[in-house]
C-alpha cells in the first residue's frame, strides 16, 4: 500500500515578507495580526495580486526562530501565515514555535497540498486552477470562495458541500471585479442566508 509523503518538516522558510497590520479579510478582519507570507506557489491564479511570491528561490530563508522572534516584537499575538501557498512547507515546527510563544496561529491556503501544521484557524479558498487535496474540507474553519465571475456561485457551492457543518462560508468578489460583482454576490448571499459577504477591507483602508 502507496503512503503520501508530506513536505518534510523544515528549520527555514522561505519568507517575502513579514509585517504587522489589521487583517483585512474574512471571518477575523480586523483584528491587529502578524503576517508572514511565504514565498512559492504553483497555483498560478491569473488575478492573483502576489505573483512576485510565485517563485520561492527569489525570497530568502529564514530560521523558525528568527520569524518568531520578528512576530514577538509587536503587540499581537495572531499570526496569519499565507502566501504564495503555505502548505507547500510542513508548518509543524513554525506554528508549534508561534503557539509556544503565545501565538494564535491563523493559515490562509488554497488547500492544494496535504495538510500540516498546528492551527487555530484554518482559511480554505479554493482556486479552480488546482484542486484542493480531499484534506482540507475536514480541517476548513472557513470557506473564502472568490468570485471574479457568475460561474464562480457554482463552484463556491461544490465546495460548500464538502466542509463540515461548522465551516464559515464567506464569499469575496475579487479586487478588479469588485465592482461587477459585489451587487450579484449581495444579491446571492439574500437569497442563500448560509452565506456572508467577506471584502478587503485592507484595500480600502490603503493599509498592508
Amino acid at each position: 500500500m502507496l503512503t503520501e509523503t508530506l513536505p518534510i518538516e523544515t528549520t527555514t522558510l522561505p519568507v517575502m515578507e513579514a509585517f504587522y497590520t489589521l487583517q483585512g479579510e474574512g471571518q477575523h478582519s480586523g483584528r491587529a495580526a502578524y503576517f508572514i507570507r511565504l514565498g512559492g506557489c504553483e497555483v498560478g491564479c491569473h488575478w492573483c495580486d502576489v505573483k512576485e511570491s510565485w517563485d520561492a528561490n527569489l525570497h530568502p530563508r529564514f530560521s523558525i526562530d528568527s520569524i518568531v522572534n520578528g512576530a514577538l516584537q509587536y503587540p499581537g499575538r495572531l499570526a496569519v501565515i499565507t502566501g504564495g501557498e503555505p502548505l507547500m512547507y510542513n508548518l509543524d515546527n513554525l506554528t508549534g514555535a508561534l503557539q509556544q510563544a503565545g501565538f494564535k496561529t491563523n493559515i490562509e491556503t488554497s488547500g492544494v497540498y496535504p495538510f500540516t501544521g498546528h492551527w487555530d484557524w484554518v482559511c480554505f479558498s479554493p482556486k479552480k486552477f488546482k484542486t484542493p487535496h480531499p484534506d482540507i474540507y475536514r480541517h476548513a474553519d472557513e470557506l473564502k470562495a472568490i468570485i471574479y465571475n457568475k460561474s464562480d456561485f457554482d463552484f463556491a457551492e461544490e465546495h460548500a458541500a464538502l466542509v463540515s457543518d461548522r465551516c464559515t462560508l464567506l464569499m469575496q468578489p475579487e479586487w478588479s471585479k469588485h465592482d461587477v460583482m459585489l451587487p450579484l454576490i449581495i444579491d446571492y448571499i439574500k437569497d442563500n442566508p448560509k452565506w456572508k459577504m467577506s471584502l478587503q477591507t485592507h484595500k480600502f483602508m490603503n493599509i498592508p
